[in-house]
């Protein structure tokens, strides 16, 4: 078989900027990721990764193995993505494809992707159908682990790059700390710039709505994870009561709770995780099944993956930006004014530098 995957190797990256951060929810450790490159027959190579923190090590190289050797074993070529994840569904079925089974395929999906890119010479998202349209990004961070200081050095550093949008973590015990942080952000970037708020899941429904009501009178462009994912009747409460656009839907490993909130008009911006969700086919459609609710879509953290796809659907409304894998990389993403500058290069126009890369 032509292009068929020989080997796949899986390493560990620790990105240059990993530091202790925290959310509403989580005390983050490292920032971290796993990379998996695939090999063809004819000696063409992919690259895909996934965001892993600290958390779970064992767990997610177990899971990556497993998906190495069924891939070695059976046969694919790195343009079979669909056949892979169906094959691998269906043997995985027994203990459930949600979860690590389907970070390690969407993480394979990636790197054939990328691999397919690099065989006919082209970026992916000109094989997809490019719309040529360009891709707004913002930046993100805000953690509540930050000082006031460290707060404002780094929204004003996005507004000095050119970000036009910045989004702010909210869900402290006190929420009158959660509404100084964003004055005091407000204060400093003016009027022109947008402020988003994420809760990350860390708030009950009385709060976030009393949140809510407090952020617009400074100017809150939307709401993120205000409370549970699996909440889907407190989103649709916080958003009848307060009118605060909300975002959700990076914890989502298929589109049941995107038909529900939708059913519940219950949601203004759907946020696919692309190796959560399952990989390219499964983002895009999601996208699309958003998108046929006139919902824009702005998917979670894969700036790098996600500003092409975005160019190949018609809803899309912008991409997330954090510089955790800039340092580690060969061609880091350029933002000009606020914009992407999309990659030419073949596949998704970047690789992992080997001197970042440790071989498990």
């Amino acid at each position: 078989m032509q292009h068929e995957i020989k080997d796949m190797r899986i390493y560990h990256v620790l990105s240059k900027m990993s530091k202790p951060i925290a959310d509403a929810t989580h005390t983050i450790s490292d920032i971290a990721f796993y990379v998996v490159e695939v090999v063809t027959t004819e000696g063409n190579v992919g690259q895909g990764y996934l965001l892993s923190f600290h958390y779970s090590p064992k767990a997610i190289e177990g899971a990556l193995q497993d998906i190495k050797k069924f891939i070695l074993e059976k046969g694919f070529a790195v343009y079979e993505t669909l056949r892979m994840k169906a094959a691998y569904e269906a043997e995985g079925e027994y203990f459930g494809n949600l979860g690590l089974q389907r970070w390690a395929q969407a993480t394979v999906n990636v790197a054939m992707w990328d691999a397919w890119g690099n065989i006919l010479g082209q970026p992916v998202h000109r094989i997809l159908g490019s719309n040529g349209k360009k891709i707004p990004v913002y930046g993100s961070g805000g953690w509540l682990s930050y000082t006031d200081e460290e707060l404002l050095e780094e929204v004003l550093d996005y507004k000095k790059r050119g970000f036009t949008a910045v989004k702010i973590k909210v869900g402290s015990p006190d929420i009158e700390r959660d509404i100084e942080r964003i004055a005091k952000a407000r204060e400093a970037l003016g009027k022109n710039i947008k402020i988003m708020m994420d809760a990350n899941q860390g708030m009950d429904v009385p709060s976030a709505i009393k949140l809510s009501d407090a952020a617009k009178g400074m100017g809150v462009h939307w709401f993120e994870e205000p409370i549970a994912n699996t909440d889907f009747a407190g989103y649709e409460i916080i958003r009848n009561k307060t009118g605060i656009s909300l975002a959700m839907g990076e914890r989502e490993y298929d589109v049941n709770p995107l038909k529900e909130l939708i059913r519940r008009n219950a949601l203004d911006l759907w946020q696919p995780d692309l190796i959560r969700i399952g990989g390219v086919e499964a983002w895009r459609a999601s996208a699309f099944l958003a998108d046929a609710y006139h919902i824009p879509c702005l998917p979670h953290y894969y700036k790098d993956y996600d500003v092409p796809l975005l160019a190949t659907v018609p809803n899309g409304y912008g991409a997330e930006s954090f510089d955790w894998i800039d340092g580690v990389i060969d061609k880091p993403m350029i933002i000009d004014n606020g914009y992407a500058i999309q990659r030419e290069g073949s596949g998704w126009g970047f690789s992992f530098k080997k001197e970042f890369m440790k071989e498990i």
